[in-house]
């Protein structure tokens, strides 16, 4: 087997597109090329897309994606937000008639021009004559052929099920049971021998739980697929509303903002077109304070980052405006919003922890990059695991980079209890090549050297979710895997690839060593 170690290397990449959770795919559109010249106006196509692209979102570079998926499916949606339809097929051929409303209402694609047919054709060459021809591979794509044995891995099977879909996985600690979330709406309570202790059955599909009330409360996203309607709803775990019309909702988080001793409830609602940060005052559904009235909340920690008292938000944003967003508390229920770390809208933001790696007392940044479910499904090479330390002031900088594609979420860990932080990491994408990469454990060896392997059942499955828990109560932490295969022919393309068996979840059982 061939070791390979992973040097914490000083690599500043540029970030994405989406990073919409359970995204299905959009249908490209067929676009006309203008008849200008594509040699002609470089400098003012360069110059107009900088004005009019990043006055959404932050400059993407006509590298960052092919010729092909910049002319069939990014230019077209940006072209209809920017009023532009000559040539294009209707962004609303997809929609029923109450989300046509709904979208309109937003104007997320205007009924007038906001530029000239000229000025389109202008940046539309720039993009298309600066491209590259094919997607950009990962230089060094790190080839992981040894196989990890700091885990024992067995598959978990719920029920009878035709494709695997778990949407969530949490651990109640307190009670030593693991909640599963399906997409069918089904929410599964399994003991501490992962056998069913209970099932509930929601109307959508569970994405995240809290057990900081009395009763659990279960979040619920109410439409995989991306919409801009508002259906869903934050149960108790014994069905009881406690709220309801929600922008498809990922996750919440409670903590005591104002310190009045209540517990105040803050949720991500993702959406689509638009979405919503807001947290609520003592959990009150009628005293919603609104943070971010824009799509792509997706995760955040709660840290009095700043060390003066208040509890800080921080909170992951995917879709156009990617980035880690720092909510401070001002006290008095005012926050500020800054911005600690941002990305182009083609990198895909899937995750974020905050950890102290070098153990300086400053809470670093883990992240990923690799939601690849949206406009620009190819290969992308600065898909990965990122490393954002911090310097003391809040302010941070990328040391580390690992190359892989479609990478979902990572954990730092110290899973094998030599004193340092390691790193498990899941991949969601179609890679059929190598599935097994579908699962990487980074075992840091001191002074950021990360050996890289793998297990060969991560094959099995596509990695959506993954919880750390200490499941067999020995000190050390496990991890668990869920799977989501979207679709009989993705469950087809791994069974041409001699996979036997599609578990819903895979438990590894740490072996510290």
């Amino acid at each position: 087997m061939k070791k390979l170690i992973v040097l914490f290397c000083f690599v500043i990449f540029i970030t994405a597109l989406f990073a919409i959770p359970f995204l299905t795919p959009i249908k490209p559109v067929v676009l006309k090329t203008p008849s200008t010249n594509l040699n002609q106006d470089k400098e003012s196509g360069a110059a107009l897309a900088k004005l009019y692209c990043a006055s959404c979102h932050l400059f993407p570079s006509p590298s960052l994606l092919d010729q092909t998926t910049w002319k069939n499916k990014v230019l077209p949606n940006m072209a209809w937000r920017l009023g532009i339809s000559a040539g294009y097929a209707s962004p609303y051929n997809d929609m029923d008639s109450s989300e046509v409303r709904l979208v309109k209402v937003a104007n997320i694609y205007p009924n007038n021009p906001i530029i000239s047919i000229t000025q389109w054709n202008k940046i539309f060459n720039y993009y298309i004559s600066n491209a590259p021809k094919t997607p950009k591979s990962i230089d060094f794509l790190p080839l992981i052929e040894k196989r990890t044995s700091q885990f024992i891995v067995q598959p978990i099977f719920i029920e009878e099920k035709e494709l695997p879909k778990t949407t969530m996985i949490k651990f109640d600690s307190s009670h030593s049971l693991l909640y599963i979330g399906d997409a069918r709406g089904e929410l599964y309570a399994l003991n501490s021998r992962l056998k069913l202790d209970h099932k509930w059955i929601f109307p959508s599909a569970p994405v995240d739980i809290n057990f900081q009330t009395s009763n659990p409360e279960v979040l619920c996203i109410g439409s995989v697929a991306p919409t801009e309607k508002k259906e869903g709803v934050l149960f108790t775990l014994d069905s009881s509303i406690k709220l309801s019309k929600l922008a498809r909702p990922v996750a919440m988080e409670y903590a005591d903002l104002n310190a009045d001793g209540k517990l105040d409830l803050i949720i991500c609602e993702f959406g689509n077109h638009t979405g919503k940060l807001a947290w609520y005052d003592g959990g009150d559904r009628v005293k919603e304070n609104v943070l971010l009235t824009r799509p792509g909340a997706r995760k955040l920690e709660i840290v009095d980052l700043n060390k003066d008292g208040n509890l800080d938000l921080i909170v992951l944003m995917a879709q156009s405006q990617e980035g880690i967003y720092y909510f401070e508390n001002l006290g008095k229920n005012k926050f500020k919003e800054s911005v600690l770390i941002n990305f182009p809208p083609v990198y895909g933001l899937s995750y974020f922890e905050l950890v102290d790696f070098n153990k300086d007392g400053h809470l670093d940044i883990l992240l990923t990059n690799g939601d690849n479910w949206d406009l620009s499904r190819v290969k992308k090479n600065f898909h990965g695991i990122r490393i954002f330390m911090n310097n003391g002031s809040n302010q941070f900088a990328q040391t580390f980079f690992f190359p892989l594609y479609g990478t979902s979420k990572a954990l730092a860990r110290d899973f094998d209890g030599d004193g340092d932080l390691d790193i498990a990491a899941i991949s969601f994408y179609d890679d059929l090549d190598h599935p097994e990469q579908g699962f990487v454990y980074l075992k840091n060896n001191g002074n950021y050297f990360f050996d890289a392997s793998t297990i060969p059942a991560a094959a099995n499955g596509k990695w959506l979710t993954m919880e750390a828990l200490d499941i067999d109560n020995d000190g050390d932490s496990d991890i668990v895997l869920g799977s989501f295969i979207y679709s009989i022919a993705e469950m087809i393309g791994l069974i041409n690839k001699g996979v036997e068996h599609f578990p819903q979840l895979l438990l590894l059982t740490n072996i510290k060593k």
